[in-house]
């Protein structure tokens, strides 16, 4: 039987691939969504599930590194803001820069992520942000799920599923969402710009 070291240096070879593929998975998050400066991008990821392993058995910062670094490329084009979802352990807090925290009025949590509470993804974040802290809770205009750690919880209503062109990020699966407003008002409600035509009928008044 293989031994999670064992996988893990077999996998070795294939995490220089991490990072360009994250990052394109991103820029079609960005691009479909319309993130703009400023806006909240949650982030769960498994690193166990990365390398194949179990969520939460086998999270390794070494895959942390190149995930982020993609997370942050994309973020210098876009500005946006990154929150990266804790563990279970952790209530899945987020890690989110003071900034984005202020920015938001997001209520802050006395804790900090280590590998075995938290997660090796937030953990690395906690330690590469700047002013970095933990917040409770976010309303995330858009998220990527690499690995099932379910995201949704933190995503701002009406979330719209995206499909990515890759599909797994080494051997995790991913998924992606970005958010609308409601659409509210029924058959006479107009959702896109018209011209000014004079309509006949009932009016709301």
């Amino acid at each position: 039987m293989t031994t999670t070291s064992s996988s893990v240096q077999n996998d070795a070879w294939d995490l220089s691939s991490l990072r360009s593929q994250t990052e394109q998975v991103l820029r079609e998050l960005v691009q479909a969504g319309r993130l703009e400066a400023g806006q909240l991008l949650v982030i769960g990821t498994s690193t166990s599930e990365v390398l194949g392993q179990h969520i939460g058995t086998s999270g390794t910062e070494e895959v942390a590194r190149h995930l982020f670094a993609a997370v942050e490329a994309v973020r210098a084009e876009v500005g946006f803001y990154p929150a990266f979802q804790c563990c279970e352990h952790l209530n899945r807090a987020l890690v989110v820069e003071r900034a984005a925290m202020r920015e938001y009025r997001l209520e802050q949590v006395s804790v900090i992520p280590v590998p075995r509470a938290g997660g090796s993804m937030a953990s690395y974040a906690y330690k590469h942000l700047q002013q970095a802290c933990v917040v409770e809770t976010i309303e995330a205009h858009a998220g990527i799920d690499i690995g099932g750690t379910l995201i949704g919880m933190h995503l701002k209503r009406v979330a719209v599923p995206l499909r990515p062109s890759i599909r797994m990020i080494g051997h995790a699966p991913v998924q992606m969402a970005y958010t609308r407003p409601k659409l509210i008002g029924g058959d006479r409600a107009v959702y896109v710009p018209q011209a000014d035509t004079v309509s006949g009928g009932d009016t709301c008044d």
